[in-house]
């Protein structure tokens, strides 16, 4: 793989398709584009199933609920770098997209794929006023539990806005996930470019 072949795949975990989260989306795939790296942008649907610990991931490889979270494993394994971004719904993130990462990553690691070991992630949070701190939290913690670097900014990746008309006006959150945009980018270059050195990546360990 070569640098100008890396890629970040972009989750949207709003209802709402095409409103404030997609926006923030759009501004990060933009600047990705500047930085020369790939990236998509995955909607969710409204349709998600909790995880129910039932554990036969780790029996036939997969979630036992065969829908689209083991569509998604799949598609996110090709991938370099994750973005997860979603609404805050009452004070934390909205419980499609918790529901959604929770059998994710439960399924995939447990059913012997690793797909997201040592590979950076973010979270972004849109919110109209509170909430985004225990939202941005909620996400990290998945990102700390499967050995995924996590890329930070120089604020809160929050964007503040009662609407998706008003997403783009907060100037401090568009400039906060442009910086989070390169810093990730440029993050995806370095590793490439010390695994082309020679540079290992740890073993294995449970």
């Amino acid at each position: 793989m070569t640098q100008d072949e890396l890629s970040v795949l972009l989750v949207n975990g709003s209802p709402n398709k095409n409103g404030c989260t997609n926006k923030a989306l759009e501004q990060i795939q933009k600047t990705l584009k500047e930085e020369n790296i790939n990236s998509q942008i995955y909607q969710i649907s409204n349709d998600i199933k909790g995880c129910i610990d039932c554990r036969k991931c780790g029996q036939i490889g997969k979630c036992i609920f065969d829908d689209e979270v083991n569509n998604f494993v799949e598609l996110a394994e090709d991938f370099d770098g994750y973005i997860f971004a979603g609404p805050v719904y009452y004070g934390t993130m909205n419980p499609t997209l918790i529901n959604f990462m929770t059998r994710v990553f439960f399924s995939s690691f447990f059913g012997g794929k690793r797909i997201f070991r040592l590979k950076p992630a973010a979270a972004v949070a849109c919110a109209r006023r509170a909430g985004n701190m225990t939202a941005l939290d909620t996400v990290n913690h998945f990102f700390n539990w499967a050995e995924m670097p996590i890329i930070s900014s120089t604020y809160w990746n929050v964007i503040f806005a009662p609407n998706k008309a008003e997403c783009l006006e907060d100037e401090e959150g568009i400039r906060t996930i442009i910086k989070l945009s390169r810093n990730m980018a440029w993050f995806l270059k370095i590793k490439q470019l010390s695994i082309e050195q020679g540079i290992e990546l740890p073993p294995i360990t449970k």
